[in-house]
């Protein structure tokens, strides 16, 4: 396939060894307090001339938010149940803190909707009666899953499509601040991962990466899938063990 999702990664030599045999396993509004220029460390090593690649790097972190505690649990029987949700938090926590480490640009992409549902999915506006549906803003559902932070020098993209790049400003933010490669992390894999990937590929990103252990879909055998198509998903490797190695 000619348009490819090329190796992040191949960026850094140092880190090719971990690519082997690796493969890919929700109109924004910006909150203004939340800055849009590059972080301090990302300038400091663009500055310094050490950051190479990763200073036109940024991480898309996507739909982790307090909603994935009713995704994941059974007993919650959530129309909107996303297996593995809740497991990855730590993983996309660990993504993220090498991120910063790296002078990556990391942008927090969530939904938050309109209590009536104006602003949903057609298919989703019956989860909205009474004013309580899924992600509603001001509503603890929508706030970010336990042990995700936002700092300093971050992003954040209020999103109402699968697609990151849907109707928001996130093209010209990522454009403005030199950012040519994304890695994705988030949920759920068929949905917002995969339209915002292909989205980002054909706005001409260089380099996208999916981070595979710090992705998760609805059923683990809809992810399992994802993680099969080397032809499609070339750019996927494992960004928690780099972490941890």
């Amino acid at each position: 396939m000619s348009c490819l999702l090329v190796l992040l990664l191949s960026l850094d030599k140092f880190l090719l060894h971990y690519l082997k045999k690796r493969w890919l396993s929700g109109g924004g509004s910006v909150i203004p307090r939340i800055s849009t220029a590059p972080s301090k460390s990302r300038r400091s090593m663009a500055s310094a001339g050490g950051g190479g690649k990763w200073s036109e790097t940024a991480m898309l972190v996507i739909d982790m938010q307090m909603l994935q505690k009713d995704f994941v649990d059974p007993a919650m029987r959530s129309p909107m149940l996303v297996d593995g949700g809740q497991a990855v938090v730590p993983t996309v926590a660990e993504a993220v803190a090498v991120a910063r480490e790296r002078g990556i640009y990391v942008v927090w992409v969530v939904r938050e909707h309109d209590p009536s549902g104006a602003d949903v999915e057609i298919f989703r506006r019956r989860y909205y009666a009474g004013g309580k549906g899924p992600t509603v803003k001001g509503l603890k559902g929508a706030d970010l899953a336990d042990g995700l932070v936002i700092k300093e020098g971050e992003y954040k993209l209020v999103k109402t499509r699968f697609s990151a790049f849907f109707a928001t400003p996130l093209d010209s933010v990522l454009k403005t601040s030199g950012i040519k490669n994304l890695v994705i992390v988030g949920v759920q894999t068929p949905n917002c991962i995969r339209q915002t990937v292909f989205d980002a590929v054909a706005l001409d990103y260089e380099k996208v990466t999916v981070i595979i252990d710090a992705t998760a879909a609805a059923r683990p055998e809809i992810h399992l899938k994802y993680k099969r198509y080397e032809e499609y998903w070339s750019g996927n490797t494992n960004l928690g063990r780099m972490a941890t190695s």
